[in-house]
């Protein structure tokens, strides 16, 4: 397998990437998609339109929604970023993957990562978000098939399941 040649205006970039810290030598404005995809063979990542506009790209740096094709991967020195492939614990789905699994929300699946990891970073902030909380969101990205009526179903049912949560309190 061929790699990167390095450059005069490569550096040491360290960050926890799922839990772990990884270190690559890169050009720092280099986008952090690429670098996940092609120097760390994380693939969940999907390249999308390369303009931050469809987000199938999207990560989580320091628990923000981020579109990783705009992001130099020099920004994330010192930074956790999740990837879809650390959102579960093991074995163990997370609650919002669980629920998108649930519901069937997705079709060819190009975006459903991203959209995972959106709808995640809401439920991180927000335990209790409501279902425009979770549609904020969801308004950033791009499902090219239409698959939006599962994706709301996804939505609805996170945000009821937060209701009847704050009630059993």
């Amino acid at each position: 397998m061929e790699t990167r040649a390095e450059t005069k205006t490569d550096a040491r970039i360290t960050f926890t990437l799922n839990g772990e810290s990884r270190s690559v030598i890169t050009d720092p404005d280099r986008p952090l998609l690429d670098v996940l995809r092609e120097d760390l063979h994380l693939t969940g990542t999907k390249y999308g339109c390369g303009e931050g506009e469809c987000r199938a790209c999207t990560v989580l740096l320091n628990g923000e929604s981020t579109p990783s094709c705009l992001t130099p991967v020099g920004s994330v020195n010192g930074q956790p970023v999740l990837t879809i492939e650390g959102l579960a614990h093991g074995d163990k789905l997370h609650p919002v993957q669980e629920v998108f699994l649930a519901e069937g929300a997705f079709q060819c699946g190009y975006c459903t990562a991203g959209m995972i990891l959106g709808v995640a970073s809401v439920r991180q902030k927000n335990p209790a978000a409501d279902e425009a909380e979770y549609r904020a969101e969801l308004q950033k990205h791009i499902c090219r098939c239409g698959g939006y009526p599962k994706y709301l179903s996804v939505i609805r049912r996170l945000a009821e399941g937060a209701q009847t949560e704050k009630a059993r309190i």
